[in-house]
């Protein structure tokens, strides 16, 4: 409980510096909507064709405070996917659609979240919601990642990029995911808690950015 109240006090003396953090989550998301547009309807088209269904993909995750939201993605996987396997993507998922597989290698599914960043539930950069299933597993001390806005890339995207095929090569990829990949995830979330600001949010944008080249 000490250290949440740390969290808590921390993030009360930044209290402007989250103020433009929003702030420019607003500006940016908005400017980026209103321009591309056209490719979010190419990308949608391409979902269709390939795929009929729907073109977004909206799961209930866990946002600030332990509220929940409905996550926008571009669809990646077959119709009713939930229903045909685990809530966690492993390795060459058979459900991925051939579109799909291109839009995650290139990250271009997560645009989508693009109005979840204009609307308040996320930010450009926070914690990656988690879904209820799991957040019901947490600590009080991981509950903390909860204290601040989710966000589309953190630390933990970005060191665990490859988390598929790391779930691949487990032998129970549930136990595995639960037992090491996302508590390793949340001490990334935690680090990004205690430096939190806009200009860590920059940064944080160009090392997801030259990730994804990288990829």
């Amino acid at each position: 409980m000490d250290r949440e109240l740390e969290i808590k006090q921390m993030l009360e003396k930044r209290k402007i510096q989250l103020f433009f953090k929003r702030a420019m989550d607003i500006v940016i998301s908005g400017a980026a909507l209103l321009v591309i547009w056209p490719v979010f309807l190419l990308i949608a088209l391409a979902i269709v064709i390939d795929d009929p269904g729907p073109v977004f993909y909206r799961q209930v995750r866990v946002g600030r405070g332990g509220k929940t939201f409905r996550i926008f993605k571009f669809r990646t996987m077959v119709a009713d996917a939930d229903k045909k396997g685990l809530s966690i993507t492993v390795g060459r998922d058979s459900r991925i659609t051939r579109v799909g597989a291109f839009l995650r290698k290139t990250k271009l599914d997560e645009l989508a979240q693009l109005m979840n960043v204009f609307a308040g539930d996320m930010s450009f950069v926070g914690p990656r919601p988690e879904v209820p299933h799991y957040v019901q597993m947490y600590t009080p001390y991981q509950r903390q990642v909860l204290l601040v806005r989710p966000g589309i890339t953190d630390y933990a995207s970005i060191a665990y990029r490859n988390e598929n095929e790391l779930l691949a090569e487990a032998s129970d990829p549930e136990k595995c995911y639960i037992e090491e990949i996302m508590p390793a995830k949340i001490e990334w979330n935690m680090k990004y808690l205690h430096e939190i600001s806009p200009l860590a949010d920059i940064r944080l944008i160009f090392k997801t950015i030259a990730a994804v080249v990288r990829g």
